[in-house]
């Protein structure tokens, strides 16, 4: 890459040296800040994410609470750089295209003369040089109560290359960006096609079996179809118990013998592991919680929430001792004929999702099953010897794609460092464009 004839020193460390014939000023001599209100309410709401920065609350999947009114929400123009005030620290700002309100909460700033381009300032407020700097210059009392205040943001500097350079600047950033993002995407759709695959794999095993041959029958299931003709095909209920959890509410805590437990929510419940990075606490009596204690080799399943979350089901190994579950979690416990391990993979394969979104209680973007309907799942039952080798063979089937997909993101990692270096050194003139 080219560098500019001559630098100098910015006078900023985390700066360093700039093209000399570029301008650095301190964020007042540029802009002033603006602090007009909407009477009405009415205008375009806007939403401002380190992600995205500033587009229409309309274009993004938002299910945050939405105001009765929006009267005496901030005013910002097109061009007017916004600041979340209380994320600028993760980089939540930028030039809005639009005129619309946001946050009161927000710091909207407008250029006193026209010597930015929108698109410029988008690209140098948002590289990361500059949010590790808002990050320096937030107070608070910790990081999640930072807040970059108008007198700490006005007080920056502002790398300022003539307008030719900026154009030049945009053009080339751009084109390039525009590259590195398709590449990103062609790599992320490759993780969607392997998931795809893997998927087709594990399911063609968990309800054909390993043998390519093996004389088939008709399942009795219209979405499940033929089966392997030694296959059984049972409820769920005729080879387990169905425990259902603990219902929030009441005040065990001043019941006699009570003690603390650990109990598992559908958010410790994730597609395919349990996550125990929070769990929460209950106060109850021992006697009470016998009823709800989770034992290694129950299958949890999820009562649903979101419709991707139905019905989805992992094994527990006691991983927590005396652990108990919550009532929207229900604890399959198998008795015979089945190892648990196959249960909790037939929950995730596609004849299972269709039968729970199928018998499914359905209201807008939810869903939710009962333990009945559970009950009646339609399960596959190969012998105990073949269950173990296709477990064994779909263990092998995630590991291999589990390292497919981990060098895939690697090289998405490099992509996006790739980009980040790129602005960062195109914005603070470290190369000539």
């Amino acid at each position: 890459m080219r560098r500019y004839e001559q630098y100098a020193p910015s006078g900023f460390e985390w700066l360093g040296d700039l093209p000399s014939h570029w301008s650095i000023l301190r964020a007042k001599y540029v802009f002033r800040e603006v602090d007009d209100r909407s009477v009405s309410g009415d205008e375009e709401l806007l939403s401002v994410s380190h992600l995205t920065g500033v587009t229409p609350r309309s274009e993004k999947n938002v299910t945050m609470f939405m105001a009765e009114d929006y009267t005496g929400a901030k005013l910002c123009k097109d061009g007017d750089l916004v600041i979340n005030t209380m994320w600028a620290w993760m980089g939540a700002l930028g030039v809005s295209s639009t005129t619309g309100i946001v946050s009161p909460a927000y710091g909207v700033y407008r250029q006193l003369e026209q010597r930015l381009r929108p698109r410029y300032m988008d690209w140098l407020f948002r590289t990361p040089m500059y949010v590790a700097e808002y990050t320096r210059r937030s107070t608070g009392v910790n990081s999640s109560r930072l807040r970059l205040y108008p007198d700490r943001f006005l007080d920056m500097p502002v790398v300022m290359p003539s307008l030719e350079d900026q154009d030049r600047i945009i053009a080339f950033l751009d084109q390039k960006t525009t590259e590195v993002d398709a590449a990103i995407a062609k790599k992320e759709r490759l993780i969607e096609l392997l998931a795809e695959q893997r998927g087709i794999q594990i399911n063609q095993a968990v309800t054909r079996g390993l043998q390519p041959n093996v004389a088939l029958r008709d399942s009795g299931v219209e979405w499940l179809g033929v089966i392997p003709q030694h296959w059984e095909s049972v409820p769920l209920k005729h080879v387990s118990a169905v425990q259902s959890g603990l219902t929030l509410g009441k005040n065990y805590a001043q019941l006699r013998g009570a003690k603390r437990y650990p109990y598992l929510r559908v958010a410790n419940v994730q597609d395919g592991y349990i996550d125990l990075s929070e769990v929460t606490e209950i106060t109850m009596p021992v006697r009470e919680a016998k009823n709800y204690l989770l034992r290694t080799g129950d299958i949890l399943v999820t009562e649903g929430g979101d419709i991707d979350k139905l019905g989805r089901g992992n094994c527990w190994y006691g991983e927590l001792e005396e652990c108990l579950h919550q009532n929207h979690v229900f604890a399959v416990r198998v008795l015979c004929k089945v190892r648990p391990e196959f249960v909790s993979l037939i929950t995730g394969v596609p004849y299972a999702r269709r039968y729970f979104t199928t018998t499914a209680n359905k209201t807008t973007n939810l869903a939710s099953t009962n333990k009945t309907k559970l009950g009646n799942l339609p399960l596959l039952v190969p012998p105990l010897q073949e269950q173990d080798a296709i477990l064994a063979h779909c263990h092998d089937v995630k590991v291999g794609f589990a390292e497919l997909v981990a060098g895939v993101n690697k090289e998405i990692a490099a992509l996006k460092e790739m980009k980040n270096v790129l602005i960062a050194e195109t914005i603070s003139g470290k190369i000539k464009i």
